[in-house]
């Protein structure tokens, strides 16, 4: 038999590779974003057309390249940034592996034009299938303009399984939006499709923040500024009444480079515990700046998840620096936090700070904590806010009630179980209400325990699903249209949704740059309420869980239903009710919501007897 093992061709091990780093238009544009801030740059434009696919072009005013760097900058582990092995280990730029413009090469057609100050001209190329087909000198202002056409013109299947332009868009937005916030001091632009989407100015953070989030942010934030010899923390975190029912705009940044870490998001909500609904998320934008060779940044090939020599110090900071700023935001200058006159006024920045006072606070194990070399070894177990039961926050309603017990007094009726249920009449049904909250109606030698938000979301869900399956639900004119001022992420989101919201009742129509007016919403919305619902909708629509993959109808379905859904604390008359728990048992699965929550418990004469050991 002959040989079985070949090595691939250098083209198709350039594509293969690109799949690791370039996976949509949004990829291409987080690489060469970055790339533009390691150059010095102080404006950086970003133009695209048709969601990136037809064309992505980041121009940049940073240092350029002479005519050697610029064939060398699309082969593959071609860097600037790395001389020996321990350079890996003090890496304080953005792009350092070589890997970006060699997999844009591979998969898309290229064009460069690059020109450094103390060169009379510069150097134009042109890049396909990995392969410099035109290199000759050109005029060119200082700076880089790197063009990528055509995206995944060599691999159809690839392009294939990219999603809809405005879905796309939504993807290059995050990616832009990280980068942009992290370097304030930079101009950027983002024009799409010869619309200007973005002009954010160089400015503060906090300036930066509220262009990018919104303008009602502008007095809800608090400034977090803590400095240790290990590593500072430094940014804003929104006041508690900011805090969304869903994981709202949530960023950290290590070195200045976006990373996901549940471990420190934990830090952060510990610090708000008390503070806000153990349902409700904070916003908050941290940086932590702490010595390179603490961090290993080349754990994932979008170095959006990292490693820390020890999380605990850092979970631990995180808190303390959150805690702090939170604990004196009723007193924080909204000017900028600025320190203005009324405080300097105050007693205690007056009074001196003695040798008896400051040998006093010297010796508190606080000081101490933030003072001394490798705090991690003298912070105290169990000081640490929970952070060794940071997973608790993930663990099942559902399983907490069962460890109380409760289950025992519940039948099976419980999710995945539709065996149909035998009820009165509505006329006959007998009902209360208990806490504002739940419905009581008995059932047999039992009774029914029905959750009123949960069981209307299920009956809301139903006629959603229909209305978007062809029979639309009617919808009202609105006497009074209200406009919708939203951040240019938002209207992304919002303009791809105009159709399918169209089939659920809601008339929305573009009102000139990110507005939109309401003109029509569903006969059973509260009148003035549709401004608040759109809102909600589109913060859960955000952040709906990456983890099951619906498409985009089903998430908008869910989303509403969730949001429409009459609230717990909502007082209901007999006859809401009596129409409610009807409903509940016409629709397909009565005993669960659509994300799987139980709507109703049955309990038992037996089983009420268990628990009182009777």
């Amino acid at each position: 038999m002959s040989d079985r093992i070949v090595l691939l061709p250098d083209n198709i091990a350039n594509q293969i590779a690109a799949g690791e780093v370039i996976q949509r238009p949004a990829s291409a544009v987080k690489e060469l974003l970055e790339n533009a801030v390691d150059a010095g740059a102080t404006e950086i434009r970003l133009i695209l057309r048709d969601a990136g696919k037809a064309l992505l072009q980041v121009v940049d005013n940073g240092s350029g390249m002479g005519e050697n760097d610029a064939r060398l900058c699309f082969e593959r582990h071609a860097t600037s940034k790395i001389r020996n092995i321990d350079d890996l280990f003090h890496i304080k730029t953005m792009g350092f592996r070589g890997e970006a413009l060699a997999s844009i090469a591979a998969v898309s057609q290229v064009e460069m034009k690059t020109r450094r100050a103390e060169d009379e001209t510069g150097i134009y190329l042109e890049v396909e299938n990995s392969a410099i087909t035109r290199m000759e000198p050109v005029a060119a202002v200082v700076g880089t303009s790197i063009a990528m056409k055509n995206l995944f013109f060599n691999v159809p299947a690839r392009r294939n399984f990219l999603k809809s332009n405005p879905a796309e868009m939504r993807h290059i937005v995050d990616e832009f939006t990280r980068v942009a916030m992290a370097f304030p001091h930079i101009l950027f632009t983002l024009t799409s499709n010869g619309q200007e989407v973005f002009h954010l100015e160089a400015g503060s953070l906090k300036q930066r923040i509220i262009q990018l989030l919104g303008n009602s942010y502008n007095s809800k934030l608090v400034t977090v500024g803590e400095e240790t010899d290990y590593l500072n923390t430094r940014g804003f975190a929104g006041k508690p009444e900011t805090a969304k029912k869903t994981r709202g705009d949530q960023y950290f940044f290590v070195n200045n480079r976006f990373i996901r870490s549940p471990y420190l998001n934990h830090a952060v909500m510990s610090a708000y515990q008390d503070l806000i609904p153990s349902d409700s998320f904070p916003m908050y934008v941290l940086f932590i700046d702490l010595d390179p060779a603490q961090v290993d940044v080349n754990v994932h090939p979008t170095k959006q998840e990292i490693k820390f020599e020890d999380e605990k110090i850092v979970y631990a900071f995180i808190q303390s620096a959150v805690k702090h700023a939170l604990a004196q935001f009723s007193i924080t200058p909204t000017l900028d936090f600025e320190l203005d006159s009324s405080i300097q006024q105050l007693p205690s920045i007056q009074q001196p700070f003695t040798d008896e006072k400051k040998s006093a606070a010297s010796s508190s194990s606080l000081f101490q904590g933030f003072t001394r070399k490798h705090q991690a070894h003298f912070i105290e177990p169990g000081k640490t806010g929970g952070s060794s039961n940071w997973k608790d926050f993930y663990e099942s309603p559902i399983q907490n009630m069962r460890d109380a017990g409760i289950d025992r007094a519940v039948t099976a009726d419980m999710p995945g179980n539709t065996t149909p249920m035998q009820l009165p009449s509505e006329e006959e049904m007998e009902v209360s209400q208990l806490l504002n909250t739940y419905i009581l109606t008995p059932r047999g030698a039992g009774f029914l325990l029905v959750h009123q938000q949960a069981a209307h979301e299920r009956v809301l869900y139903d006629q959603m699903r229909s209305a978007a399956d062809g029979a639309a639900i009617p919808s009202q004119q609105t006497m009074f249209p209200s406009t919708l001022e939203l951040t240019p992420a938002d209207a992304i989101i919002l303009d791809e949704l105009l159709p399918d919201l169209r089939l659920l009742g809601y008339i929305v129509e573009p009102f000139g740059k990110n507005s939109f007016v309401i003109q029509g919403t569903p006969a059973d919305v509260e009148s003035g309420n549709e401004k608040y619902i759109l809102d909600i909708l589109l913060e859960q629509f955000k952040h709906f869980s990456p983890d099951v993959k619906f498409s985009k109808r089903e998430k908008l379905v869910r989303s509403l239903a969730r949001q429409q859904s009459v609230k717990a604390g909502t007082r209901l008359t007999e006859r809401e009710m009596r129409q409610l728990i009807a409903d509940l048992f016409r629709s397909s699965v009565p005993n669960a919501t659509a994300d799987g929550s139980p709507t109703y418990m049955e309990f038992t004469k037996e089983g009420l007897e268990k628990l009182f050991n009777r």
